[in-house]
């Protein structure tokens, strides 16, 4: 390779073009994280042109700003046509560049010299007349998704379409014009305006500078482009990722155009690059699915600052052509999409919901794409439920017993390699299997005596988090519907926890007369399970303290525009959860410490039929 500092001059004065790969990831820069910055340096270099020689192009003693480097890879092309350079690395700062000048020489054309305007033009524009299309004029042509947005900032006398108007590309051009314009101060001084725009442009062709370099027959642009990105970098994973793949594409002589749209092109959408939580961080969408399929295809634990590297020898290993791998990851990636759109009444809408999103157990994310890869003449749908139940049924009765997560990504490691052994066909009774077979603390299923015991012990309300115990009151809720109900399911997510005692019981539940060790038992008793239920967040607030019957709220004397009405009567007259239907009906006369605790337990026993183990010993594994 060869290694040359270069001028913008000097990169955009011949005829050229600089093509980005269709397999490099979009334009992503920002704002904050570049256009400001690079604007301030370029008006502090402008600014000591301004006090030395105002409007001249001769040499100054003044440094020019570094950019920081790229590397180019030459294409071959007919030798009367525009040379040919492929970025391989660099192509957000050369992007950046031309978008830049492009915004400074539509400034001067509009306010400056027209010296300084054709100045510039010069240095993004192609000269048509050597064209054979019109894209070919531009001197920088980014990838497949920003290429609309990119011709039309380009073009001066073009408005930007309503369904562009969003492109970072389109952003960052309006930045700088509008940057640039405020700086330039047209309303002002004209002569003032013009030596500005000058020693811009003098900036901007001659004292920005940037290390080029050119690959040479036999360099290998994909190590290259590897160790340059290698740590501190903005590049996900995914972009990594996708470089790899169409390098290995092209050196197998692949229809890369057919291979992007075929198969990759989504990836690179803002749906998929967007930010999603997963535990206490936020992690790109496409590079947390790339994790999860590593994490089953290597069927081992898979950081996420090794999910390049593994995918590297993921290829290497497996000796698997490069579209077959691009075909593996589009097939396994329509199913990892549509998680979020899981029909919401589903087994596996449920196990989305209830495991994913409200558990927050991302670490089941391999198993459940694992699951649900396989089509149903491969994997029964009775053997898809059982193992969906049987690990809801897990992870579900671990947190009501409040064991601990630790060690919960090498149990599912361990669970994959068994359903890899065994296969799709058995995928049920391998989970089942295996969850039941565990003994240690780590990982047992815990039984139905320890999932009662825990329901009339724990105090749900402070020991769960809020999002969970709603979940659990809901799938109490959905156990008492049946399909002749108007509805299956329950409103998710959407219903407040009201307690039926309240936790302010003092007033007007009877604690005059209670002595100390009876206030510590009823404070305990208030925030477990059998006190508990759902209600919508209009009805909470009127519920509050209020005594249970229409005859305590009486004998107080509530002043209310109900005055008459107890807290059962309320919810008997306003409730329509089959939860509040029994309290209403099953406890007419008074709620007590002793009602509370025997619906711990009545509700406890519901709990384990909805997420049952097996009752005998666990059956072996399939050999």
């Amino acid at each position: 390779m060869k290694a040359d500092t270069h001028t913008p001059a000097e990169i955009f004065g011949r005829d050229i073009r600089y093509l980005v790969p269709l397999f490099q990831r979009p334009y992503v820069w920002t704002k904050a994280d570049q256009w400001e910055p690079l604007w301030e340096d370029v008006r502090a270099v402008a600014e000591q042109v301004l006090e030395g020689k105002s409007g001249a192009y001769g040499a100054q003693e003044i440094p020019p700003h570094f950019l920081g480097a790229v590397v180019l890879e030459q294409q071959w092309s007919p030798s009367m046509f525009i040379p040919v350079r492929n970025v391989i690395d660099g192509q957000q700062r050369l992007t950046t560049l031309q978008i830049l000048l492009d915004a400074a020489q539509l400034v001067a054309e509009r306010h400056g010299l027209p010296r300084d305007a054709q100045a510039l033009q010069t240095l993004v524009l192609n000269r048509r007349e050597l064209t054979e299309s019109p894209d070919e004029v531009f001197k920088v042509w980014p990838t497949d998704r920003d290429q609309d947005a990119f011709r039309v900032v380009m073009d001066n006398e073009q408005d930007i379409p309503e369904e562009l108007a969003a492109s970072t590309i389109v952003q960052a051009h309006r930045f700088f014009v509008e940057t640039l314009t405020e700086w330039a101060e047209p309303g002002g001084d004209a002569e003032k305006c013009q030596n500005r725009i000058t020693a811009l442009t003098q900036v901007l062709r001659s004292y920005l500078k940037l290390v080029v370099i050119d690959l040479e027959p036999g360099d290998n642009a994909q190590v290259i482009f590897e160790t340059l990105n290698h740590r501190g970098t903005p590049l996900l994973a995914a972009d990594l990722i996708k470089n790899l793949a169409f390098q290995l594409a092209t050196n197998q002589g692949g229809d890369l155009q057919s291979l992007y749209q075929e198969y990759w092109k989504p990836f690179d959408s803002n749906h998929w690059r967007r930010n999603v939580r997963q535990g206490r961080l936020y992690r790109p969408y496409v590079d947390t699915f790339f994790q999860h399929w590593l994490t089953m295809q290597r069927l081992r634990e898979v950081p996420a600052d090794r999910v390049f590297s593994e995918f590297r020898d993921h290829v290497r290993l497996s000796a698997l052509q490069a579209w077959e791998v691009m075909r593996d990851l589009a097939a396994d990636a329509k199913v990892y999409e549509e998680l979020e759109n899981l029909p919401w009444n589903s087994v596996e809408g449920t196990f989305y919901y209830r495991v994913i999103r409200i558990m927050e157990a991302t670490v089941v994310g391999p198993f459940l794409l694992w699951i649900l890869r396989w089509p149903e003449e491969r994997m029964p749908a009775a053997q898809r439920l059982k193992a969906l139940t049987s690990m809801e049924s897990w992870l579900a009765r671990r947190m009501l017993c409040k064991l601990a997560t630790k060690s919960y990504s090498r149990i599912l490691i361990d669970l994959l390699r068994e359903l890899d052994r065994n296969g799709p066909e058995a995928a049920g009774d391998v989970t089942e299997a295996f969850f039941a077979g565990a003994t240690a603390n780590a990982g047992y299923w815990p039984s139905d005596d320890e999932v009662v015991e825990a329901m009339e012990r724990l105090r749900v309300y402070k020991d769960l988090t809020q999002t969970r115990l709603r979940m659990v009151l809901e799938a109490l809720e959905d156990n008492r519907r049946r399909r002749w109900s108007e509805h299956e399911h329950c409103p998710r997510g959407r219903l407040t926890i009201e307690h039926v005692m309240p936790q302010s019981w003092g007033e007007h539940w009877g604690g005059d007369a209670i002595d100390h060790a009876a206030r510590q038992r009823r404070d305990h008793l208030v925030q477990t399970l059998g006190n508990l239920t759902l209600v919508n967040d209009r009805l909470n607030p009127k519920l509050s303290n209020r005594p249970w019957t229409n005859t305590e709220v009486q004998e107080r004397g509530l002043s209310d525009p109900e005055p008459n009405i107890g807290k059962r009567d309320l919810l008997l007259r306003h409730a329509t959860l089959k939860l509040n239907a029994e309290l209403v009906t099953d406890h007419q006369e008074a709620w007590t410490e002793e009602t509370i605790t025997a619906r711990s337990a009545k509700l406890a026993e519901r709990l384990i039929r909805i997420w049952p183990r097996p009752a005998g010993p666990p059956e072996t594994l399939p050999a």
